[in-house]
């Protein structure tokens, strides 16, 4: 099986975050552990009310993962949040390749420094000079010239 990055958004019941605001990191990483895969992040986003009630409930606790698993397991994933009662909604997505550690580091709350970009230096030997390059001027601010090219 292929394995690919998800990013999972969840929204717990807030009323029972407060109890025991540990057991939710924990629950979401047993989860991904018994369908075996890997949690790279899994953290709060925010605690707010919602834009309408769901199960009765006004406010909800908004929680971010990421994790690696095989993509046949996804079902088994979201089953098992689905049974979950803590668990409102939830929304899994696939993550592309190239996002994965920026998106990675921002949930950690790290700054990735960008690459550096491949800069392509074309030098050309006296030989490769064509007529029409030999002859060409440079001009400076005031359109007076500054080198001649060879």
């Amino acid at each position: 099986m292929a394995q690919n990055v998800y990013e999972c958004f969840l929204i717990y019941d807030s009323n029972n975050y407060a109890r025991d605001p540990n057991a939710v990191g924990t629950k979401i990483a047993k989860i991904v552990d018994t369908m075996g895969g890997e949690v790279l992040v899994s953290r709060m986003w925010n605690e707010q009310r919602l834009a309408y009630p769901i199960k009765g409930h006004r406010k909800g606790t908004y929680w971010l993962t990421y994790f690696r698993a095989d993509s046949g397991k996804l079902a088994d994933f979201r089953r098992a949040c689905r049974l979950e009662d803590n668990i409102l909604r939830s929304l899994t997505l696939r993550v592309d390749p190239r996002l994965v550690d920026a998106l990675v580091a921002h949930a950690k709350g790290e700054r990735l420094l960008p690459r550096p970009a491949d800069e392509v230096v074309v030098v050309a030997s006296d030989d490769e000079v064509g007529p029409e390059v030999e002859g060409a001027e440079l001009e400076g601010e005031e359109g007076e010239p500054e080198e001649k090219l060879r």
